[in-house]
């Protein structure tokens, strides 16, 4: 199994953040990489579009409002991976008023070195906080 987490400080408050990623359906309004999504199973599941065109489906498998988190797993995506759990987290930075946000995932290599699979959602978390920041700056 492997594992990898990026992060990203943001000066914007906490609860500002999660107000715009904190809804499961909520992508295409921050990451350019997903341009649309389709809740299901009453809003457990969402069908997420690529830019591609490629489908991904992901299931909600937990949700914490307080605690500004939730995780997710993928069912289905065009991913070299499997047994792929993800959890995205809103932190208050206590001395500076702004967020931290923290996006992390674990998953088995399919095909591909733990490296190569690590390399991919590295960046795929890096690049969607780097969206972040620039859709809450804007």
């Amino acid at each position: 199994m492997a594992t990898t987490t990026a992060s990203i400080r943001i000066s914007v408050s906490p609860d500002r953040v999660w107000q715009l990623i904190g809804g499961f359906d909520t992508l295409p309004d921050w990451l350019p990489y997903i341009p649309k999504s389709e809740l299901g199973e009453g809003g457990r599941i969402r069908s997420l579009t690529n830019q591609e065109g490629g489908l991904i489906v992901e299931r909600l498998e937990a949700f914490d409002e307080r605690a500004r988190t939730y995780s997710y797993s993928i069912l289905q995506a065009p991913f070299p991976v499997t047994g792929y759990l993800s959890t995205i987290t809103v932190l208050e930075n206590l001395d500076s008023g702004c967020s931290r946000v923290e996006w992390s995932g674990t998953f088995t290599p399919v095909g591909i070195g733990d490296d190569e699979a690590v390399a991919l959602f590295h960046g795929i978390y890096t690049d969607g906080l780097a969206a972040l920041r620039r859709t809450l700056a804007a």
